[in-house]
């Protein structure tokens, strides 16, 4: 049975679109919710043994510091919070410490402080920015070599553009459901997000670049086809793995997300999001848009 997914293109590209556009919408909007990884700050999680107050309670007990106003204070598992603040100093650290045992007496146990300077902040951001640009020209550029033999119909540096269209298909509905969680549910963004990013990208791209190879090899075999019908050929021929391989990966990141813990659910829920619409983006976007741009070419002539 062979599917017919090259003929409703415009379908699949009208809701790729749409779900890019509200993505874009949402960054504008709100933004990401940056983390102290890139806003520097402090972060201490601590675990109350016996029975957790409620935020509401802790907040409370933080405003005798003056912390309250830029005090960020969130739950993390059955008994951790995790409280975020502006100063990067020791004294506001054990102000915080000395406040919680003094008021949760054998019930407060600090887990973990981490402190990053606003500056160092500022430069990763940078630095993550940088990362994800220089690997989408990266991957331009060794698509176009390797697809240099391909220039009928399609010259061989499209495939490498319309790959990295679906990357940043990929990335930025990502980071506009991100968007709306951080918006809503406070979830923050560091430097795993930006890992998180980064593995999107390569998971996408290989699997583009094999129904890419595919539709390569068919050009050479299947002359009677047009372009149209030799890439809804080729995608139908690796289909089945395309799926079979997202499916296996999805499980396992469902896995981790479940039961990985608080300090990596979101990388996982990042991977979660990202994976499947790489999967999505190669069959219904990066092909549709191969196909899209020989017929407007054709049109045009």
């Amino acid at each position: 049975m062979t599917l017919s997914i090259i003929p409703y293109r415009k379908l699949w590209l009208s809701v790729s679109g749409l779900l890019f556009i509200l993505s874009v919408f949402a960054l504008l909007i709100w933004g990401l919710n940056l983390g102290i990884d890139f806003t520097g700050g402090s972060l201490l999680e601590s675990k109350f043994i016996k029975n957790r107050p409620e935020i509401s309670e802790l907040r409370t007990t933080m405003t005798e510091l003056n912390f309250d106003k830029e005090l960020i204070i969130q739950t993390a598992g059955d008994k951790n919070v995790i409280f975020r603040f502006q100063e990067t100093n020791e004294e506001a650290h054990q102000k915080i410490v000395s406040k919680l045992k003094e008021k949760y007496p054998d019930n407060f146990q600090e887990e973990k402080f981490e402190s990053i300077g606003s500056s160092v902040g500022s430069e990763l951001k940078t630095k993550a920015i940088y990362s994800i640009i220089i690997v989408s020209i990266a991957i331009i550029i060794y698509i176009a070599v390797a697809f240099r033999k391909v220039s009928y119909p399609v010259p061989s540096w499209k495939y490498g553009f319309f790959a990295v269209v679906s990357l940043i298909h990929d990335i930025t509905i990502t980071s506009g459901i991100f968007a709306v969680l951080g918006r809503f549910y406070g979830v923050e963004i560091g430097l795993s997000f930006v890992a998180a990013m980064l593995t999107i990208l390569g998971y996408s791209v290989n699997d583009t670049i094999v129904i890419f190879d595919r539709i390569r090899e068919n050009l050479g075999r299947v002359s009677k086809q047009s372009f149209a019908g030799v890439v809804n050929l080729s995608l139908n021929e690796t289909l089945t793995r395309s799926i079979n391989t997202t499916l296996t990966t999805l499980l396992s990141l469902a896995a981790v997300y479940i039961f990985g813990g608080e300090s990596i659910k979101y990388f996982a829920l990042a991977l979660l999001i990202g994976i499947f619409l790489g999967a999505y983006s190669s069959i219904f976007v990066a092909s549709p848009l191969l196909v899209a741009s020989d017929s407007y070419k054709r049109e045009k002539k």
